[in-house]
């Protein structure tokens, strides 16, 4: 059962959203208000996806989202409208109105994602390397921070379905990195 912290600044969304959620008994939902809490519940639940609003009751998800770990994926849920002001780059977003198809789609589509994931402490010693080299080129020739070089390099792989290190290996190979290691 997957873990999913369901975030709304109304406990009326919260609540329906956790109940299409959990009537699939694939997930287990944990219901927050304020990003607060989400912080809390990230830390202490070790619960990999966040699906919220476009605010809460304390700061906006888009600004939630850059203070949450590396490991977590954020599904916004907001009229496009809304969404358009989300300039984050990693946050995954679904307009609304979401009919129920939709949402279990792209939550399922997302659990899947953070279950395929490799942990850094899973990956060889050669890999975390890589990884590392290729955040440093990215970080050099593209301007990124460490933290926007990591996001990057999760979705592209993401996006291609490929492992993390495979990814790395091909932007090293792009930038032109990769030759001098």
């Amino acid at each position: 059962m997957v873990s999913i912290i369901v975030a709304f600044e109304k406990q009326s969304n919260c609540d329906r959203l956790r109940e299409a959620l959990e009537s699939t008994g694939e997930f287990a939902c944990l219901t927050c208000r304020s990003a607060a809490q989400v912080k809390r519940a990230v830390g202490k639940q070790r619960a990999a996806l966040v699906v919220c609003g476009f605010k809460l009751a304390d700061e906006s998800c888009e600004t939630l989202y850059y203070d949450l770990p590396q490991w977590c994926v954020m599904l916004m849920v907001a009229p496009q409208a809304r969404l358009d002001l989300c300039a984050a780059p990693g946050v995954f977003k679904l307009p609304a109105p979401a009919g129920r198809t939709e949402l279990l789609a792209s939550v399922r589509l997302l659990a899947q994602l953070v279950q395929a994931r490799e942990s850094p402490a899973q990956r060889s010693p050669e890999e975390r390397k890589l990884v590392e080299q290729a955040k440093s080129a990215l970080m050099e020739y593209q301007g990124m921070t460490e933290d926007e070089a990591h996001r990057f390099l999760q979705r592209r792989s993401m996006d291609q379905r490929a492992r993390l290190a495979d990814t790395a290996r091909q932007v090293l190979d792009e930038t032109g990195a990769g030759r001098d290691a």
